[in-house]
C-alpha cells in the first residue's frame, strides 16, 4: 500500500468490489452484501463480510488486497469482541 492510500473501512471494501472487481459474480455478492447492509443494518456486516471475503478469493490485485485485507481485520475484530458469531 502506499502511503497515500489509506486502509479500507469495511463498507468501504463493499464498495469498492462492486465497483473495482473484474467479476460480475463478485460484483453481484457485493452489491446484494450493500442491499442486506442498507436494509436490515449493521447487525448484518459480520456475515456479508464473510460472504465477500469468500467470494473473493480468486480476485488478485492492489484493490484486491486491500478489500481481503479490510474484511478479514474486520472479521478479526469481530471476533476477538466476540460479536462475530454466526449462526
Amino acid at each position: 500500500m502506499s502511503g497515500s492510500e489509506h486502509p479500507l473501512g469495511v463498507v468501504e471494501a463493499f464498495t469498492v468490489t462492486r465497483d473495482q472487481c473484474p467479476s460480475g459474480a463478485v460484483q453481484t455478492v457485493a452489491r446484494q452484501g450493500l442491499e442486506t447492509i442498507a436494509r436490515e443494518g449493521a447487525g448484518a456486516l459480520p456475515l456479508q463480510a464473510f460472504h465477500l471475503l469468500g467470494a473473493a478469493r480468486g480476485w488478485q490485485g492492489p484493490q484486491a488486497t486491500r478489500v481481503k485485507e479490510a474484511l478479514e481485520r474486520f472479521l478479526a475484530d469481530q471476533r476477538r469482541d466476540g460479536a462475530g458469531g454466526r449462526s
